[in-house]
């Protein structure tokens, strides 16, 4: 058990310096190409983090295990928001660009809906999942667009560059990107799997581990990365990559399980309970626009209660299992 604790402590390790690789690097680029640090953080960064969602829904799918498929992306997103962003905001207030509150946010929220409408008959096809991945490609050209548009000065830009850290070099910045996107993902998969032979050796339930290692687990990039991008005071990167994640989980995580193979839900949408947890997605995710839209922040207040939220579903999962 020794040895299993010792490879958590390097799983651990690879997601601290993976984030603060993903984060420079990511920051760089984004200053480099002349857009925002938001931007980067709502495609890049998101869509890094999210390969844990996408190659477990991915072979859930193949597998025709539909509710783990689903089941995954719910419950990360609900993590994300939830516990992601409810410690990221503890560690440092998370200040957000406007456009978050009046754009990402609400197109999260929009598209929560629009899977709820297309499971509602308790089957997403290929059809409804090549909506779904033509959403993502659309939304990813809409943000570089109107980045690029909402993109300060040339001066603005040019005293950005000179900050410390700042990395120069485009092949050095793609490194930090790739080198930080396969930190946090491999040590991810090091921390759930050792996690999960020591609890076994412990004697805990496998439903019980289910509920809360390999859960909590899909979405240890996301953490590690928000909670480093506060602590550097890359407020834009951090909510980005919750907010890009969230969406990103949704229309393509689904959007492509669902083309390799439909996804049905056994019992039914309402029979099996799923609508509850698809309320809980929709809740969680209304949550930063409300605390967010007269000041544009997440306070550690605010943080508090998201927190709070998340270990109520936590606790309802463990009752209702």
């Amino acid at each position: 058990m020794v040895l299993y604790t010792v490879y958590c402590l390097v799983g651990f390790a690879l997601l601290y310096f993976g984030a603060e690789w993903l984060v420079k690097g990511s920051s760089s680029l984004a200053r480099s190409l002349g857009v925002t640090p938001i931007v980067i953080g709502l495609t890049v960064v998101a869509f890094g983090t999210s390969a844990p969602e996408l190659v477990v829904s991915l072979i859930s799918s193949i597998k025709g295990k539909s509710m783990i498929a689903v089941g995954n992306v719910i419950g990360s997103n609900i993590c994300n928001i939830a516990l992601v962003l409810g410690l990221s905001a503890l560690f440092q207030p998370i200040k957000s660009d406007p456009t978050v509150v009046r754009r990402d946010i609400p197109i999260m929220l929009g598209i929560s809906v629009y899977l709820l409408i297309l499971t509602f008959n308790s089957t997403l096809g290929r059809i409804e999942g090549a909506t779904l991945f033509i959403g993502i490609i659309l939304y990813t050209v809409m943000n570089y667009a109107l980045a690029k548009k909402e993109t300060a000065g040339a001066a603005e830009i040019e005293s950005e560059l000179e900050e410390i850290g700042f990395v120069a070099s485009r092949p050095r910045q793609l490194l930090l990107i790739g080198g930080g996107i396969a930190g946090v993902v491999g040590g991810a998969q090091v921390v759930v799997n050792n996690a999960v032979i020591i609890m076994t050796i412990l004697g805990v339930s496998e439903k019980f581990i289910g509920l809360t290692i390999v859960a909590f687990g899909t979405s240890l990039p996301e953490l590690a990365t928000s909670v480093v991008a506060a602590m550097r005071g890359e407020m834009d990167i951090s909510i980005g990559n919750l907010v890009g994640s969230n969406v990103f989980n949704i229309m393509s995580v689904l959007g492509v399980a669902s083309l390799v193979r439909p996804i049905p839900i056994p019992g039914g949408f309402i029979e099996s309970g799923l609508w509850i947890d698809y309320l809980v997605m929709m809740f969680t995710s209304f949550l930063p626009w409300l605390m967010m839209r007269k000041d544009f922040t997440v306070k550690r207040s605010d943080g508090v209660i998201l927190l709070l939220c998340y270990g109520g579903y936590l606790a309802y999962l463990i009752i209702k299992a």
